[in-house]
């Protein structure tokens, strides 16, 4: 199997891991406040209101573990969910037009790319594309960062819901084509939709392969 193939067999792994019992465990804003490590961590970033917040709460199958709001910039803290021992997600604060101080912004920014460089058991960041509007400078300025600090990330398009069939192609189309000589990218996109929970099956599987790679679980 290539690693851009989900099989049945961890499509089901996935939907047993993401079933059991989540905790939240923190709320980090630098980084002496950072939980011990423990397992692997998944972050998720993207740009204010592209749906982290939901992704994480259609991933682990809760109605409301993560907080959702139409105001963009909410999450103001590195936000950790833990499922036991091995695994860990991170929801990350919104890069973007976050409705806050400049020195707050800069102060989000600055944990953001400290927590990036210095996770030793980071083991993949998913960023988050609006698929209606896809890539734009903003993202790809993060793209660049963890291309520079060698950090392991894929893309997740949300709310493809909102697109027509050919649309949606279109954006996958160019989204992979742009990712196709960064070095730390991962060659699959991902399409999910929160609302009507397509693509989540696969991204939890996406999870498995992985924590199945570094040996947890």
């Amino acid at each position: 199997m290539s690693e851009t193939e989900i099989s049945d067999d961890l499509i089901e792994a996935g939907r047993k891991l993401f079933a059991r019992e989540w905790q939240f465990i923190a709320a980090a804003p630098s980084i002496p406040t950072l939980p011990p490590m423990q397992g692997i961590e998944i972050a998720l970033a993207g740009r204010s209101n592209v749906g982290k917040s939901s992704l994480v709460n259609a991933l682990t199958g809760r109605k409301a573990l993560a907080r959702t709001s139409v105001t963009p910039g909410r999450t103001q803290e590195l936000i950790f969910f833990r499922l036991g021992p091995e695994l860990t997600l991170v929801d990350m604060p919104g890069y973007g037009f976050a409705k806050a101080p400049k020195d707050k912004v800069d102060a989000w920014t600055a944990l953001i790319h400290a927590y990036l460089r210095g996770r030793a058991n980071l083991a993949r960041v998913f960023v988050l594309i609006d698929s209606r509007h896809g890539l734009k400078p903003i993202d790809r300025e993060v793209l660049d960062g963890l291309d520079k600090a060698a950090v392991s990330y894929a893309v997740v398009l949300t709310k493809v819901d909102q697109l027509k069939p050919a649309a949606l192609e279109a954006r996958i189309a160019e989204t992979e084509a742009a990712l196709a000589r960064r070095p730390a990218a991962f060659p699959t996109v991902f399409v999910t939709s929160s609302r009507e929970g397509s693509g989540i099956a696969e991204l939890r599987a996406a999870v498995v392969r992985l924590m199945a790679e570094r040996g947890v679980g």
